[in-house]
């Protein structure tokens, strides 16, 4: 039976560091920490993201400044108020809110390029994607993938020498963590929709590494006797009239299997937004050494 990843304790472990740290800070005469966030639109799961988001800005003593624009605000719009944070010598992370509307959505990379990568708090810019290849020091991690290690950190999984797999080859999860593993010396593959027979790439990883958005795609007998199962998947389903969210892996099979195993939700998620804490402190010390 397979020991659970906590990643609500130890997201909240993290913030307690991240708030001690920013105490000190303006303890000893120094302004805190500061995170802007932009939001387009009136897409109500974004609005509880980012009300979230400033939710824990102030309980770990982040200072947090919020701009919202409407669902017609143009791409120039946007790239106007991201210049106004890049000035701002109080904000040390810009967060831009995804999804954007359609009408600019398809050039949401350029519009994320437009933060300087000093303050990609998200580690979204094209710059700070190719630093991650090149393992750039001043890379700045993306949160979901640098959640994902954090806690094969904090629960002592061994990476090096290890056969990884990670489903899913989005910008911001599946690249980005197959990067990260691969530069922690783990032997990594990819999966995707076109991937043939993808239950035996499944069950030759000694990490799993699940970020497709399929509702329970992976089941226990695809896993090896033992395996480290990260779950980013977050699907939303109705269960006898209730709404619950499920993973990209079936939980009950591969708990039997696996030797630790992330929960939906209580696994990953909470990892997200503590991650977006620690990279806005570390923005703001490398700014201030």
């Amino acid at each position: 039976m397979a020991k659970i990843i906590d990643g609500k304790k130890i997201a909240a472990d993290i913030r307690s560091e991240i708030k001690a740290e920013t105490e000190k800070l303006t303890a000893a005469g120094k302004r805190a920490p500061g995170l802007a966030v932009i939001l387009v639109g009136d897409d109500p799961a974004s609005h509880y993201y980012v009300g979230s988001k400033q939710k824990s800005c102030d309980e770990v003593g982040i200072l947090s400044f919020k701009t919202v624009l409407p669902a017609t605000a143009s791409e120039q719009d946007v790239k106007d108020v991201i210049q106004k944070y890049n000035d701002d010598e109080n904000v040390d992370g810009i967060l831009l809110q995804l999804p954007l509307p359609d009408a600019i959505r398809a050039n949401t990379q350029e519009v994320i390029d437009t933060i300087l990568p000093s303050k990609d708090v998200d580690g979204l810019t094209t710059i700070n994607l190719g630093r991650l290849v090149s393992k750039d020091p001043a890379v700045v991690y993306p949160c979901t993938p640098k959640g994902c290690m954090e806690l094969l950190k904090r629960y002592e999984v061994e990476t090096s020498g290890k056969k990884a797999i990670v489903l899913g080859r989005s910008t911001l999860v599946g690249k980005p963590i197959s990067l990260m593993l691969n530069n922690a010396n783990a032997t990594v593959a990819m999966a995707h929709s076109r991937t043939q027979n993808m239950e035996a790439e499944v069950r030759a990883a000694d990490i799993v590494v699940a970020a497709v958005g399929v509702r329970e795609l992976v089941k226990g007998d695809w896993l090896k006797e033992g395996a480290v199962v990260i779950d980013v998947g977050i699907n939303a389903v109705e269960i006898e009239g209730k709404r619950k969210l499920k993973g990209d892996v079936e939980f009950e099979s591969s708990e039997k299997v696996a030797s630790f195993i992330t929960p939906v939700p209580g696994g990953v998620g909470p990892m997200t937004v503590a991650m977006l804490l620690s990279n806005t402190l570390e923005l703001f010390l490398k700014k201030t050494d």
